[in-house]
């Protein structure tokens, strides 16, 4: 049990979309990422997703809208919910991610960025 500075675990990894594992929480993991540009869109049958914006601004599109999540803001995605993350201008985005550890990364979608583990940091 000791404190884990999110600045110095992102400064540890470049690649974008890739989330790394900081820590468990029962069976939630906390993720850090950093993105850039638009996901696939996709959907988690069974798991919610938390996102908080640590720097930058997050558009998170649904179907029917956009929600924009602005540096100390967080949105939850209901289970069940098709979305795509994206940013804009060329901006990379810093995340944590709040999920269950079954969650998928891709949730029902296989994608070239599909990734099955997460790097532990």
């Amino acid at each position: 049990m000791k404190p884990i500075n999110l600045a110095q675990k992102h400064s540890l990894f470049e690649k974008k979309w890739h989330p790394h594992q900081i820590a468990t929480v029962d069976n939630m993991q906390v993720l850090l990422a950093k993105i850039q540009g638009e996901f696939v869109w996709h959907a988690h049958e069974d798991e919610d997703e938390l996102f908080q914006v640590l720097k930058g601004t997050l558009y998170m599109q649904f179907r029917d809208r956009t929600e924009i999540v602005k540096q100390g803001e967080i949105i939850v995605v209901p289970k069940g919910l098709e979305h795509c993350p994206l940013t804009k201008n060329n901006e990379i985005v810093e995340l944590l991610l709040f999920e269950k550890q079954t969650t998928s990364h891709t949730g029902n979608t296989v994608h070239e960025v599909t990734q099955n583990q997460y790097p532990k940091i």
